[in-house]
């Protein structure tokens, strides 16, 4: 669908997260950042709670869309003007456990131990709602870590960087060093899978 002659819909990113903004911007998609109620690390429309037998595919889809309903609240209550909401949602999956963030830096070394020399798989889903439609895609990668000394795992705790990131680490920084192998989207890694945000974004309308 060309847009060429009409006004394109604004888009809003219901997303605190700085990478998810990056990687917008890498592939020229104007935003705004949709403003939150909640303080930092919550938001209190969207709980992160997992919930009682739920994998790990069925918990990101359900987050972010949660999240990008909760973004068309946030248009209505701030009376916004109407356009699509992005959301997304990211998680660390390991024999079949839901790693999110860690709450601490002992449940960051914790995490961190049991990544050490294994294969996981990282979750990410994207969702887009125009108000009256809701659709998203999910992207699975596969991540193999090298053996970790706990001399390893302390330095990267004490850095800071695990604290907000699903699995306590972030590829695209210092723990892009532990990983030997990829299967994949390298972007759905960090937080955002470009090929699926693409795709949806022309799905509602945008002509990217």
């Amino acid at each position: 669908m060309s847009l060429l002659n009409t006004v394109p819909p604004v888009l809003y990113l219901a997303s605190r997260s700085p990478r998810r903004r990056e990687l917008l911007t890498q592939i020229a998609v104007n935003f705004l950042l949709l403003p939150f109620r909640g303080v930092p690390r919550e938001d209190i429309d969207v709980s992160e709670d997992v919930r009682p037998g739920e994998d790990a595919e069925t918990y990101v889809v359900r987050v972010a869309r949660a999240k990008a309903l909760g973004g068309e609240k946030r248009l209505a209550w701030r009376r916004l003007s109407a356009g699509l909401v992005l959301s997304a949602d990211t998680t660390v999956e390991l024999e079949g456990d839901i790693l999110g963030k860690p709450a601490d830096a002992a449940e960051a070394t914790a995490m961190l131990t049991r990544l050490s020399g294994s294969t996981h798989r990282v979750l990410t889903a994207v969702a887009v709602s125009d108000g009256r439609r809701l659709e998203h895609a999910l992207s699975i990668s596969t991540v193999r870590f090298a053996p970790l000394t706990a001399r390893d795992i302390e330095r990267y705790v004490l850095s800071g960087e695990p604290m907000d990131k699903a699995g306590a680490y972030g590829i695209q920084g210092r723990a892009g060093a532990f990983v030997q192998h990829v299967e994949g989207s390298y972007t759905g890694i960090v937080g955002l899978p470009l090929n699926e945000t693409w795709q949806l974004l022309r799905d509602f309308g945008l002509d990217l």
